[in-house]
């Protein structure tokens, strides 16, 4: 190319020759032809045009997603909790409220009182859910962890229950009946059946699973045949449930004790008890390994399998699901056999394990609406279910000891899991308070 070329200078814009550019120019032609003489250097003008080209890092991608996804939701929904639990327990506590009156002229007082509760409640809490520090030995120093763990068992078993049928769109409410229900079928089939301990208790758990699943199963075939409503239909069984255990326990010959006149059946045999999983100085039995193989296999249903497709198809759009060629009255008898199962496995639990000295009216002890809570804080994931289980059985464990030892009410302990449901419900709420970006979208 000759210096006469065009092409070899660039041409200035004028007033009287404005450089019109073609639609598209900047998207077909480069910005900058090689040996052309400009202000940039070719290092520079490249790194500018990457700069301008790169799309936001993945790192700072990731950081979106853990900083406004619903995992941090989660985790600042049980720090919020905490913190309005100090507050109660501040409230609660004498020395605190003495030193108000005068911490115009003593402020020390009063900031030491706050350090002193606060500290000495939760760290109450700490030994009575994990470890002891102040054991003389290790067995008494781990108890606490053992106890953590004898409690979360129930509690994932039948958040997985609520969670799974989360995943399918329905409310499982009815918790409280399958855990009833499932425990007096355990109960009985222990106490009728005689055979030995390999056939006994297999034949037990199997009894207590199918008795949760039919019970659950009745309000998923009612919603797929009549259309009615999960959680009124779950929350009815619950009073059908506790008034037929209610009366199986109350009359001889089906599930009252020889002899008594209360409404419970009599010890569960040797042979249909869950044996303890550290021998017999810990409480903490097989049901808890039990409720880690539910947790692989609801999480392999949900993940790994087709029948798990179908239910998060049906989860998310049902009608989308019925289009596709789903049938979404049979996923939802499915789903319910199978959340009924699980939260019926927590029935078992308490009934063979956690408490075998009988079948009462009151072996869920709470858990059925528990597992409500545990399932919405581990967001119906599996994983999340886990975590959230351990949690609140390490609250559960922990609350004896902060009441024997601080005097602090173990109510306080049901209010930090009532707040916890709380701020999960209200994600907006929480992204105010800790100033957090919008939820990033995929």
């Amino acid at each position: 190319m000759t210096g006469d070329d065009p092409l070899s200078k660039r041409r200035e814009p004028d007033d009287e020759h404005p450089i019109v550019e073609a639609p598209g120019a900047a998207e077909v032609a480069p910005s900058h032809l090689p040996g052309e003489d400009d202000d940039l250097t070719p290092d520079e003008d490249v790194s500018v045009a990457a700069a301008a080209a790169t799309p936001q890092s993945p790192f700072a991608g990731a950081l979106r997603q853990i900083a406004t996804g619903s995992t941090m939701v989660s985790l600042l929904s049980i720090v919020l909790a905490v913190v309005v639990g100090s507050i109660m327990i501040l409230a609660t506590d004498e020395d605190v409220r003495d030193s108000m009156g005068y911490i115009g002229s003593r402020p020390g007082d009063f900031f030491f009182y706050v350090r002193e509760a606060i500290t000495g409640a939760y760290g109450a809490l700490f030994r009575g859910s994990v470890w002891n520090g102040e054991g003389t030995d290790f067995e008494t120093r781990i108890r606490p962890l053992t106890e953590t763990l004898k409690f979360s068992g129930p509690l994932i078993l039948a958040g997985l229950g609520v969670g799974l049928a989360f995943r399918a769109g329905l409310f499982n409410i009815g918790g409280r009946g399958q855990m009833l229900l499932a425990g007096a079928a355990a109960g009985w089939v222990a106490i009728s059946v005689d055979a030995p301990a390999a056939i006994h208790l297999p034949l037990a758990i199997l009894a207590g699973a199918a008795a949760g699943a039919l019970w659950a199963g009745l309000a998923g075939l009612l919603k797929a045949r009549t259309g009615a409503h999960e959680v009124i239909v779950t929350i009815m069984l619950n009073y059908v449930g506790y008034y037929l255990v209610f009366y199986a326990l109350s009359k001889q010959g089906w599930l009252q004790a020889p002899g008594s006149a209360n409404p419970k059946s009599e010890a569960m045999p040797e042979s249909a008890v869950l044996p303890n999983l550290l021998g017999d100085r810990f409480n903490l039995h097989w049901g808890f390994v039990g409720a880690l193989v539910a947790v692989a296999f609801t999480w392999w249903l949900l993940n790994k399998s087709a029948m798990g497709f179908r239910f998060r198809a049906v989860g998310e759009n049902p009608e989308a699901a019925r289009a596709s060629g789903i049938n979404v009255g049979a996923t939802y008898v499915y789903v319910m056999l199978i959340a009924g199962a699980l939260v019926g496995l927590a029935g078992v639990n308490q009934v063979l394990g956690t408490a075998p000295s009988g079948v009462t009216v009151d072996l869920d002890a709470g858990i059925g609406f528990d597992a409500i809570t545990v399932a919405l804080l581990g967001r119906s994931r599996p994983l999340g279910i886990l975590a959230a289980g351990l949690l609140f059985g390490a609250l559960k464990a922990g609350s004896f000891t902060m009441s024997v030892s601080e005097g602090i009410p173990v109510e306080i302990v049901l209010v930090i899991q009532s707040l916890i449901v709380l701020f999960i419900a209200a994600p907006p709420l929480v992204r105010a308070i800790f100033r957090l970006p919008k939820e990033a979208t995929a």
